[in-house]
């Protein structure tokens, strides 16, 4: 049975209706709104068989029962930074959409991944800071102490209050949210499953898959979640441990090493590939790693781990240079896998690659008309923020916009310490191409880095000798993931790098570096000793 609590214009008074759910096809006329209450879906109808007149009535649905009960333009399967933007942008064109998410909004992105670490190594940037308080003249009555359990407690904080602010732009928008997992049981059909094993069936125009990815289970690293550790597990970890070894030294494996560095862990960090940020600028890298060493962490490139066992200090890692090493944990900072297991995608038609991500158009666009994929699922590019554009494309194509992708001028931001970002062509891969021009400016010669005492660092920029047209800017230093954006407009605008020398800076800031390493492309750097 199903309960519809109301009220009857004119002719009644509050009224309490006990009707039979199998009638419920004839007697729904218009949904009109829904709302989640804990084990029950709320939905607001119209009924106008009653007392003679339209009766706005409540429809207390259980979860434990499967109906159909809304119809939209697009359902977006996944609440990360990809789909909770695209359900958003969907409302703000005028669509009725829906969002489902079986965990919570936000995605890994803002509860496992970019905004949490970002809490943490704030954190540990600031007790850095208030080690080196005398520095700027300032003297502590006693030498400062971390609080990891506090750390963690304010990084929750934040989450928490950016989770809650998506739900309530969700209600600002119109968006309908539902928790579950979302599998595509149709053409134009999505299952919600809650948790509870209730069922929700959802009729649509447009599908939009944005799943995301998840850490990767490798067979030779069996992770438990107590010594063997990935980036979830090291989020919330009781207590640092004293020693870690840190396989894997991409984005994730980087970062971490630089924040449990700063809060005085001693961290090993190895590499497969020639050096560190393997997708970054050789020279930028090789910076990093002159930076990690100078903070005593253990950096071994073009080195495998072997095995991993039991050990004196908690787990015995054998490298194939020959090395032994005995740490407290180890994290695992290698690979990513795609979330497209029980979606249906299959039974729909849908095309996967053999890594089991969905291949689409420019267009986001799967083989299958009004099925589109977005973000990390797509295994192009795994960034929150390239997500968030892949969103806005679906978006305009599912309501028959023509649109493309356009990642021109996309910037890679890592918050190592310090920072590196870039945006272009590394040298490498722009000399396959191009007979590259090279300029470069450090750090150490600005005023604005001497005075926040962050000198370490360069930017380096690429051009074409032939056309001057800009190909790639590489920065490593303070406040680079910010500066960055300066370049990725340029290189978005297809600039030339004297272009982008001639636009006037701000002093004294840590952005000048840009422009003077420009100049110094076209041997035009009045802050540079001249070139022999």
């Amino acid at each position: 049975m199903m309960r519809y609590v109301g009220t009857v214009p004119k002719r009644s008074s509050q009224s309490l209706l006990v009707i039979d759910y199998k009638r419920i096809s004839y007697l729904i006329i218009q949904p009109v709104a829904t709302e989640h209450r804990g084990r029950f879906l709320f939905i607001l109808f119209t009924l106008p068989e009653v007392c003679g007149n339209p009766l706005l009535a409540t429809c207390v649905v259980s979860v434990n029962r499967s109906v159909t009960i809304e119809k939209f333009n697009i359902i977006i399967i996944g609440g990360g930074p990809g789909g909770y933007t695209a359900g958003i942008r969907a409302a703000l064109k005028g669509a009725k959409v829906a969002v489902v998410e079986v965990d919570k909004l936000g995605g890994v992105c803002l509860n496992k991944g970019c905004i949490p670490s970002k809490a943490l190594i704030a954190s540990a940037e600031q007790y850095e800071k208030m080690k080196e308080a005398e520095t700027f003249g300032i003297r502590l009555a006693s030498p400062p102490i971390y609080d990891w359990l506090a750390m963690r407690g304010r990084k929750d904080k934040v989450v928490g209050m950016l989770v809650g602010g998506i739900e309530s732009l969700f209600k600002s928008h119109g968006v309908a949210y539902y928790k579950g997992f979302g599998k595509i049981t149709g053409k134009n059909q999505v299952t919600v499953q809650d948790e509870n094993g209730g069922e929700t069936k959802l009729e649509t125009d447009n599908i939009i898959i944005a799943t995301g990815s998840r850490a990767a289970t490798i067979p030779i690293f069996p992770i438990d979640g107590k010594r063997i550790l990935n980036s979830d597990h090291l989020l919330e970890v009781p207590h640092l441990p004293k020693s870690i070894l840190i396989i894997g030294a991409g984005v994730i494996g980087c970062e971490w090493a630089c924040m449990m560095s700063l809060l005085d862990v001693q961290v090993s960090l190895v590499e497969l590939l020639d050096h560190a940020l393997p997708l970054e600028d050789k020279s930028v890298a090789d910076i990093l790693e002159r930076e990690l060493k100078k903070r005593k962490v253990q950096v071994f490139t073009k080195t495998k781990v072997e095995s991993l066992a039991p050990g004196p200090e908690g787990v015995k890692a054998r490298l194939s240079n020959g090395t032994e090493l005995n740490v407290n944990q180890v994290l695992v900072a290698v690979g990513r896998s795609f979330n497209t297991d029980d979606l249906g995608l299959e039974e729909a038609g849908v095309t996967l690659a053999k890594n089991r991500s969905i291949p689409t158009g420019a267009d986001m666009r799967t083989n299958v008309k009004n099925i589109f994929a977005i973000g990390d699922v797509r295994g192009e590019i795994l960034l929150a923020y390239t997500a968030t554009h892949d969103g806005s494309v679906a978006v305009d194509n599912a309501l028959g916009g023509k649109v493309e992708k356009n990642y021109s001028g996309v910037p890679s931001v890592i918050f190592t310490h310090p920072e590196v970002a870039s945006v272009g062509l590394t040298e490498e891969k722009a000399s396959e191409k191009y007979e590259v021009s090279i300029g470069k400016f450090p750090l150490r010669t600005l005023g604005k880095a001497h005075a926040i005492n962050e000198i370490a660092g360069e930017v380096k920029v690429i051009g074409d000798k032939k056309t001057d047209k800009l190909l790639g800017v590489h920065i490593i230093g303070a406040h680079a993931t910010e500066i960055i954006h300066t370049a990725a407009l340029a290189i978005n605008r297809g600039l030339t790098v004297h272009q982008l020398g001639s636009l006037v800076f701000g002093h004294p800031v840590i952005a000048e570096s840009i422009m003077e390493a420009a100049h110094d492309l076209h041997r035009m750097s009045v802050h540079l000793a001249k070139k022999k």
